[in-house]
């Protein structure tokens, strides 16, 4: 899916660079929606290409607080691996595997397996974004 700050957003090729590096140096929640209303207050209503440029942001922040060195996701599920030592609760995976067990399942020592039709790049981050809220607590 397309995650960008498009040409016609923003015509200026350094300071979209600029906004790209700033968006990827984003510590924390905050940093990212401080970005973004400054980006509207600068240029406007942000397109849907830039707001999935902040939505994978966003996602990136939450996978990295949570020990997740990678995440693949496509129109069929996807597959979550983490890190040595993950900022997960195992019982978490646990419950969440029992409470679905024809969507999650693990598959290896440090990966959990999901199974759902997510043909819309849309549904996709909306079901990442919500799997990490689980996976974090929220």
């Amino acid at each position: 899916m397309p995650a960008l700050i498009p040409e016609d957003y923003l015509g200026d090729v350094h300071e979209r660079l600029t906004l790209y590096k700033r968006v990827s140096m984003a510590r924390d929640e905050d940093a990212l929606r401080d970005l973004q209303v400054e980006m509207i207050d600068r240029f406007g209503l942000l397109p849907v290409q830039a707001q999935s440029l902040f939505a994978v942001a966003h996602i990136k922040l939450l996978a990295d607080q949570l020990g997740i060195r990678k995440l693949d996701v496509d129109r069929a599920g996807g597959r979550i691996h983490f890190r040595a030592k993950p900022n997960v609760e195992p019982m978490t995976i646990i419950k969440l595997m029992q409470s679905q067990p024809k969507v999650y399942a693990l598959d290896g020592q440090d990966k959990l397996r999901f199974r759902q039709e997510l043909p819309e790049p849309a549904q996709r981050i909306e079901f990442v974004q919500k799997l990490l809220g689980r996976l974090s607590g929220r």
